[in-house]
């Protein structure tokens, strides 16, 4: 299947949304929401705004940026927000905002910001094209560029840990 024959969609036609309620089970000794906890509830929130923009299964292929600015406490609303930045021939970029509700003065606190790779794939896991993002905003269109940016990045990351690996020689792996 060619890419124009997959089409293309907006940012709003894929966005995902999840809350959860931070209990003691989620929590380190200090109280606070573990960060692999937090990575769960990132990776899931983000697997559906990809499975939205693609209608198809996916996987995830990295999560290759993720700041933890504040911390989350048990018993704190935590609030997930994802869409699609980006589109590439069978991957998508989708950047994920986790924030904590103060129910009482309905305010948001940043906690969190990520932004995931997912690929498409069919039945047998192989990968399959995605229809492309057609931004609408200027803020969609900015985190679309810099989508592209942080893609290029990664290839270069990628490209210096292939030569690491043949430098150090074929019995050792990363």
């Amino acid at each position: 299947m060619s890419e124009d024959k997959v089409g293309s969609r907006t940012v709003a036609e894929s966005q995902a949304e999840r809350s959860e309620i931070i209990f003691p089970a989620d929590s380190n000794a200090l109280g606070n929401l573990f960060g692999g906890r937090l990575m769960q509830f990132i990776d899931l929130v983000g697997a559906v705004a990809a499975v939205r923009h693609c209608r198809a299964i996916v996987v995830t292929a990295s999560m290759d940026h993720s700041d933890f600015v504040a911390p989350v406490h048990v018993g704190d609303l935590l609030i997930l927000k994802a869409s699609v930045n980006r589109a590439f021939r069978t991957s998508m970029e989708v950047g994920v905002r986790a924030m904590v509700e103060d129910a009482r003065g309905q305010t948001l606190r940043h906690v969190s910001s990520s932004y995931v790779t997912y690929v498409a794939v069919d039945r047998e896991g192989q990968p399959i094209p995605v229809p492309c993002v057609s931004p609408e905003t200027e803020h969609q269109k900015r985190r679309f560029a810099d989508a592209g940016r942080r893609r290029e990045m990664r290839s270069e990351e990628t490209k210096r840990a292939r030569e690491i690996r043949a430098e150090l020689g074929a019995g050792w792996h990363v």
